[in-house]
């Protein structure tokens, strides 16, 4: 099998197939991605496996997908892992290249290949990254306000007024493309509001081809074991897709409040002892697991669930 690595940079990309000692640079940009994949469609790379850099990536991963191609996104944790594993100690590009095609080589059959969203899924996750943005620029500027003099505070109140006007025109952007695309599973229970709905549609695409376990491990809701022989530690969550488990959150503190079913859940752990935290975490764990259960059913009813 021809395996194939990919060390993704901010302006280089890294490119190294498993059992060739060789490694090739291409610029990050669209000119050096298309000779990529024109490279790796030659080379008849049958699996392919790049990390995920802080969606530097992304561009690869969808011209791959739109040639055709076999590819793989993992995790950062996981790739030093494997290296450890492996005994190599020393980073840098070209190791983590051949790393990633040595991975490919001998996980492929256990990696989830990767599927490119559709146009407006894309930019929908564009939308919900620059509302982030400007959420936290907001929030920025009104600390800044708090003990600067009133001429200063003058301007940052100017600067405000213009990220809440564009942060407005953003969430209608987001509203529209929600209306055209969420299903009613997305709007099943309370507390699944626009940015809840936004965040599942743009940033978990596997919501209902998933069983509730994979999809709880996927978000990061899932308790992880840590047992050796006779030892047991506490099981805690770890991992996962933050800015999903972030909105998740937001919603389930929503829904424990007004939802009688998750009210009902959330009041029964904390009479059996539960922490606070700990009963709000099993209740994420719980409304996911229902939304994506109603989201099944939907996608089974249109024939489209995976098996």
């Amino acid at each position: 099998m021809r395996a194939a690595g990919i060390d993704v940079g901010k302006a280089n990309l890294d490119l190294a197939m498993d059992g060739e000692s060789g490694v090739a640079r291409f610029a990050n940009n669209r000119a050096g991605i298309a000779k990529l994949v024109k490279r790796l469609v030659a080379m008849g790379a049958e699996r392919i496996v790049v990390e995920a850099t802080g969606g530097y990536e992304e561009p690869l991963l969808e011209a791959c997908c739109d040639a055709g191609l076999w590819i793989a996104r993992v995790n950062p944790r996981q790739t030093r892992d494997f290296a450890r594993a492996t005994g190599e100690l020393a980073k840098t590009d070209a190791i983590d290249a051949r790393l990633l095609a040595l991975m490919a080589r001998m996980f492929g059959d256990r990696l989830r290949r990767h599927v490119a969203p559709p146009v407006w899924q894309r930019e929908l996750r564009d939308w919900l990254r620059r509302r982030g943005q400007v959420v936290v620029l907001i929030q920025a500027q009104k600390q800044q306000a708090a003990l600067a003099p009133s001429a200063v505070r003058k301007l940052v109140a100017r600067t405000t007024a213009a990220l809440a006007r564009e942060l407005a025109a953003i969430e209608r952007e987001i509203k529209a493309l929600i209306e055209k695309h969420a299903s009613p599973a997305l709007r099943s229970s309370k507390g699944l509001g626009p940015v809840f709905q936004a965040t599942m549609l743009a940033l978990l695409p596997e919501l209902g081809h998933l069983n509730r376990k994979e999809i709880a491990k996927l978000t990061g809701v899932a308790p992880m074991n840590r047992e050796s022989g006779q030892g047991q530690g506490k099981r805690r969550i770890r991992g996962g897709r933050a800015p999903v488990r972030v909105a998740l959150y937001m919603a389930t503190l929503s829904a424990v409040r007004w939802d009688p079913l998750m009210k009902a859940h959330y009041q029964q752990l904390r009479a059996r002892g539960k922490l606070g935290k700990v009963a709000l975490v099993a209740c994420m764990r719980k409304l996911l697991g229902i939304v994506n259960a109603r989201r099944r059913d939907e996608l089974r009813s249109e024939g489209l669930a995976l098996a």
